[in-house]
């Protein structure tokens, strides 16, 4: 990336930022900061070696998805990839789909670079780094980060132990000896143990597994089995996700369909 484009990157980061509710350094919940900006978020367990998230346009809505059987703390990543691709990359394109390899994979092109740079800037600002070291961390400047210090900037703003020492190295706050030292701490250690050491938040390291579709969605799956689009045992298990049964909706279904051959129709390929 162009240093000119990293410099508009971290402008629209933080312009988000801005508008977000924030603890003392991290955003308190980006789901909740999806909601506010109008994006519609669906959350739903496809299972670990799925697609880690998407984002797509659907009329004039912006709708992300996320998978929830991953951990937190890569979920959250995820999401803020997906805010960004929203804010740098949609007005020239329809969808992104993104999994580990063209998120963390070295392969990735260039608008997958800058989702992450964005992700990065949005969750963990420089200036924000720059304070906690300077104001949480006395030992800092003399000892360096021990892998308890990661677990305590991770807590604070919310990410990965992963993602903290990326960010920590690509802003010059480690060197890549320092980053293999704490890697091997926390391979001894664990994480989950880490955190609990500091209090911290342990619900980053387990996977959330949460089932969260906006109860709008129901009409576009009611439109699409009326239309022929899904059979009646994708609108049963949509249904399902809201504690519902055909007879609760009733008035919505036109006379009963023929059966067509299963689309998944944005809800409907959901257990794939």
């Amino acid at each position: 990336m162009q240093k000119e484009q990293k410099k508009d990157i971290r402008i629209r980061a933080e312009r988000f930022r801005e508008n977000c509710k924030i603890n003392r350094y991290g955003i308190i919940d980006l789901f909740k900061e999806c909601e506010r900006c109008g994006y519609k978020l669906l959350r739903y367990p496809l299972g670990e070696e799925a697609a880690l998230g998407f984002v797509t346009k659907k009329d004039t809505d912006m709708i992300i998805f996320t998978n929830t059987s991953v951990r937190l703390s890569r979920e959250l990543f995820t999401l803020a990839h997906e805010i960004g691709h929203i804010l740098l990359h949609m007005e020239n394109m329809d969808s992104f789909v993104d999994d580990k390899k063209t998120i963390f994979g070295k392969g990735m092109d260039e608008r997958e670079r800058e989702a992450n740079y964005f992700a990065a800037c949005l969750l963990m600002p420089e200036d924000e780094v720059e304070k906690f070291l300077d104001l949480e961390l006395d030992s800092f400047e003399k000892y360096g980060l021990s892998a308890i210090d990661i677990a305590r900037i991770m807590s604070e703003f919310n990410v990965s132990f992963d993602m903290a020492l990326n960010r920590l190295e690509n802003l010059h706050k480690i060197n890549s000896d320092e980053r293999l030292k704490l890697d091997s701490e926390r391979n001894r250690v664990r994480v989950g143990n880490l955190l609990k050491s500091v209090g911290g938040n342990s619900r980053l390291n387990v996977a959330s597994m949460e089932m969260d579709i906006p109860y709008e969605y129901m009409n576009y799956v009611i439109y699409n089995y009326n239309h022929h689009a899904i059979p009646l045992e994708t609108l049963e298990r949509a249904l399902g996700y809201y504690n519902l049964s055909i007879e609760d909706i009733h008035d919505k279904i036109v006379s009963h369909l023929p059966e067509e051959e299963e689309l998944d129709a944005l809800i409907g390929g959901l257990d794939d």
